[in-house]
């Protein structure tokens, strides 16, 4: 089992016994979503701002329009905090002090690079779709290149990260636990309604095996 060391930056410290710093389990946690939180600074403001992402061992990339206020400052800062977060359910206890949610979440910490190469920023946009639903980008039509030319991609290595997970039921004070209130966990997921056409061609075309199968999985 590799993990990171604990330092000042990602230890956990409220609740550190749903702490991991396991690296396969954080990963995992990446892996099961595409939607990331990056943090910046902007002309003195702390900003966060919800991005698409995808891992490649200890890389995450992300990307925007070469204009994109939020990627050109994170890499003049060369540093920047990434967060991944799943919502699984609703702990509903018997005192509103009590309730609370089941989640996994992941904070990471790194450095910060410009991608450059034409063929490797196309590469990592393919995992970023591919991250959001598998096999799509094969798909597409190739690129042009001057979308590749306004896309500015960036890659963060992870120096450093820990995890956070709560899977547990209720935790009430003990004298509640003889109330006539329901308690108890509503499970939460983000499922897949059926694939609606865009209008004109598509309307009259078969929905690719792809997409229906990514449907079935997550219904």
């Amino acid at each position: 089992m590799t993990a990171y060391s604990q330092s000042k930056i990602n230890r956990v410290k409220r609740g550190a016994n749903r702490a991991t710093y396991d690296v396969d389990q954080i990963n995992s946690i990446l892996d099961d979503g595409f939607l990331c939180y990056v943090g910046y600074i902007y002309d003195g403001m702390p900003i966060t701002i919800p991005m698409a992402y995808s891992r490649r061992e200890d890389k995450i990339y992300i990307h925007g329009s070469t204009g994109n206020r939020m990627l050109l400052s994170i890499l003049e800062s060369e540093k920047t905090s990434i967060t991944v977060m799943h919502l699984d359910g609703l702990v509903l206890a018997r005192s509103g002090l009590h309730h609370s949610v089941n989640y996994r979440s992941v904070t990471l910490f790194g450095s910060l690079k410009k991608v450059e190469n034409d063929a490797d920023k196309t590469d990592v946009l393919k995992w970023i779709v591919n991250q959001m639903l598998p096999n799509h980008w094969e798909s597409l039509r190739p690129m042009h290149q001057k979308e590749v030319d306004r896309t500015l991609v960036v890659e963060f290595t992870i120096e450093t990260a820990s995890a956070k997970i709560r899977n547990e039921g209720v935790i009430d004070e003990p004298e509640d636990y003889d109330l006539d209130i329901w308690a108890g966990i509503v499970p939460i997921k983000q499922v897949a309604t059926y694939p609606i056409a865009d209008k004109g061609k598509p309307e009259n075309m078969a929905i690719p095996r792809h997409i229906l199968d990514y449907y079935q999985e997550n219904k």
